[in-house]
């Protein structure tokens, strides 16, 4: 272990400490250090700031009164995260945007090409059906296995697989196409 990641595992010990015994000043600073990350996280899911916002809140709730249950067996960010990506599932599940797309959508790449922005990424990643954007979201961008996902999103690991593959199908078809279209 490097000194930095000591000082790191330090910290977040520090933190939960802190969180333990109640002490506002280091749940604001729990909460300045991770919240941004996990609003990010959760907006990538909801598509939506109004709705994020008050999953970050719900989440963070959450993670005050879990505290205790920490075990430093992964870092203190990866619990917050698992904790903050259910809310969130249970939120879009709960709010019935969550449904399987089953659509079939050609798998060829197109003739035309252009450059495209982040913008245009983020715009056509919102635009997924919400299971699929989840999904694309969590093990893309976030890194969760199937087998993870699976359990999160309460689906098979086949579905799991098989909305990324759709999400990727749709990706590519709207970003080879120009936006003006």
């Amino acid at each position: 272990m490097t000194m930095q990641q000591s000082e790191l595992n330090q910290s977040d010990r520090e933190l939960v400490r802190g969180c333990l015994e109640n002490s506002r000043l280091v749940q604001y600073a729990l909460y300045e250090r991770f919240s941004t990350p996990l609003f990010t996280l959760i907006y990538r899911l909801t598509g939506d700031r109004e709705t994020s916002n008050d999953i970050l809140q719900d989440a963070f709730l959450e993670i005050f009164r879990s505290m205790a249950t920490f075990r430093f067996e992964s870092s203190l960010y990866t619990w917050m995260r698992t904790i903050t990506t259910r809310n969130a599932v249970s939120y879009l599940t709960k709010n019935s945007r969550l449904q399987v797309v089953t659509d079939e959508i050609p798998d060829k790449p197109s003739d035309s090409s252009f450059d495209f922005t982040a913008e245009h990424l983020e715009q056509a990643i919102f635009s997924l059906p919400a299971q699929t954007r989840s999904v694309f979201v969590l093990v893309e961008v976030e890194g969760y296995k199937h087998r993870e996902v699976a359990t999160i999103m309460n689906i098979s690991e086949g579905t799991s697989k098989s909305q990324l593959n759709y999400a990727k199908k749709l990706l590519r078809d709207r970003l080879t196409k120009p936006q003006d279209e």
